[in-house]
């Protein structure tokens, strides 16, 4: 008999005012990947597109990437997002979870133009999600292997 295994995935978004970055975990929770860029229209309909990837994917957490200021304060944009994610709370079951995203869109247009190719428009709101996604699941599934495994340990 096979047994029916249930994939499940976490869900990053990066919100902007004018797009949403999403990114995918893989099944084992690992590793995050930009997914898509959500163009915003009206709030019923991002909502309604996020809950869309929640239930064709099989989501069971979103993570929200929280832009606190380097001091660690909430200035105007971490409130539009706390805002913008208690709203999408209140349209799925799934867990809506705040990560810090300090330096992730930074770090997310340096990689995209690093890696892009001639003649291409630069859209690294998925590409910044992921990596506030991949900082989730780092923190939340830490790989710990046994120091006699890890070929970087050595003893003194």
């Amino acid at each position: 008999m096979v047994e029916e295994v249930n994939i499940t995935r976490v869900l990053g978004l990066d919100v902007g005012d004018v797009r949403i970055g999403v990114a995918l975990s893989d099944p084992l929770g690992i590793l995050a990947t930009p997914f898509t860029i959500i163009t915003r229209s009206n709030s019923e309909a991002d909502y309604q597109a996020i809950v869309n990837i929640v239930h064709e994917y099989n989501v069971t957490c979103i993570i929200v990437g929280m832009p606190i200021n380097m001091n660690g304060t909430n200035g105007p944009q971490a409130v539009k997002t706390m805002t913008y994610a208690q709203e999408l709370a209140r349209y799925t079951d799934v867990p809506v979870i705040y990560q810090d995203e300090r330096l992730s869109t930074v770090e997310a247009r340096r990689m995209v133009r690093e890696a892009r190719k001639p003649g291409r428009t630069e859209r690294y709101d998925a590409a910044a999600a992921a990596l506030i996604l991949q900082d989730y699941l780092n923190i939340s599934n830490p790989v710990n292997m046994p120091p006699e495994e890890n070929e970087y340990f050595s003893e003194a």
